[in-house]
């Protein structure tokens, strides 16, 4: 009895234990540069403009992708007038 709890403590955790991957897109930049090569690609989020990101990739193995992630600073917010 002891060891079948033994594994079950050791199996969770091994799952627990699992690494977590990080979150690629920045929401706070527009546009990202999706860059390949090997096993060094990448994601950058740092570009406000497709034009701006383009540059960067031009003459690279990259492209240019919308920020699906994207929040607009005033997105989802409702103004409301002050009562006078």
């Amino acid at each position: 009895m002891r060891t079948l709890a033994l594994i079950v403590v050791a199996v969770a955790a091994l799952l627990v234990s699992a690494t977590a991957q990080a979150q690629t897109y920045d929401p706070s930049f527009p546009v990202c540069l999706q860059a390949y090569g090997g096993q060094a690609g990448y994601i950058d989020c740092s570009y406000m403009s497709l034009a701006q990101c383009n540059a960067t990739a031009s003459g690279r193995s990259a492209q240019c992708l919308i920020n699906p992630f994207f929040t607009h600073p005033n997105e989802g917010r409702i103004g409301r007038r002050p009562v006078r």
